[in-house]
């Protein structure tokens, strides 16, 4: 069985989402103690296969984005894959001037770096980086109870986002939120309470996705941020949202976010939030 993605990023190739790739990957540090140097190196040679995504892949029109990075041992590895055109046709300019530094960075920051083309389309850059990170993260059993569960909206919609174990969730998952409620133009403090849901959310299903990965489907409108959390375990999704009661709080999802529904798919259940710009 191939190895799972301890996160997988998968949206359109709009110049905005590289922040959310970069958002990941200071969640990643943080969770695997890369130190400021490491983790800038390898931001900045990630964000630049990213914007070679965002500029060239699709002759100007949108399509998806994917990022997986692999941390159970050394070199760390990133990869950065398009469904688009390819690479070939600008990879001999050595000036990038559309595309920011480019490629020659890319290969200066990071150990390895191979270009491959895709027999579907598409491009997919492979990095690898050596680093003194002291805690390594365990290879994933799983997705939890499944694959991702999609609303049937095109990829480019959404941020669809795969990331465990539950250590790297909590690092990951408010942040990537966080960026989203500012996107969607929440005030300072709905985008702590977005941060806050997410932090509730993920305490309240970290027993489930021990081992595992957490996916969650995020979707942006105008005041307004969308959460598709599973497939979950059945009876966890009412749990998560009863969660907190026990302390005295009340349940925090709930409060926190402006509606909620728990829908039943094959492989379980997906718990959905809403978030709006109200507070």
């Amino acid at each position: 069985m191939p190895e799972l993605a301890h996160v997988s990023l998968n949206v359109s190739n709009k110049a905005e989402n590289v922040l959310l790739v970069r958002q990941a990957l200071s969640g990643l540090a943080e969770t695997i103690g890369l130190d400021a140097v490491e983790l800038n190196d390898i931001s900045t040679a990630v964000s630049e296969a990213c914007n070679n995504v965002v500029v060239h892949a699709y002759d100007g029109e949108e399509g998806p984005l994917e990022v997986e990075v692999f941390a159970t041992g050394e070199p760390l590895e990133v990869i950065v894959r398009d469904h688009g055109v390819g690479i070939t046709l600008h990879e001999r300019d050595p000036e990038e001037p559309a595309g920011g530094i480019g490629l020659p960075v890319i290969r200066a920051l990071s150990d390895t770096a191979d270009f491959l083309d895709l027999e579907s389309g598409g491009t997919e850059v492979r990095m690898a980086f050596v680093t003194a990170r002291p805690s390594p993260l365990a290879p994933l059993r799983s997705a939890v109870n499944g694959g991702a569960v999609t609303d049937g909206r095109r990829e480019t919609d959404m941020t669809l986002l795969s990331v465990g174990p539950a250590p790297l969730t909590r690092a990951v998952l408010p942040r990537i939120l966080s960026a989203l409620a500012a996107r969607a133009h929440f005030s300072t403090d709905r985008i702590s309470d977005a941060q806050l849901l997410a932090d509730a959310l993920v305490a309240q299903v970290q027993d489930s996705i021990n081992g595992g990965a957490l996916t969650v489907q995020i979707s942006v409108a105008p005041r307004a941020v969308e959460l598709r959390v599973g497939p979950l375990p059945s009876g966890l999704a009412e749990q998560a949202l009863g969660g907190g009661a026990e302390q005295g709080v009340g349940p925090l999802l709930e409060q926190l976010s402006d509606g909620h529904e728990i829908l039943s798919e094959c492989s379980g259940e997906v718990l959905g939030l809403r978030l709006s710009a109200r507070r």
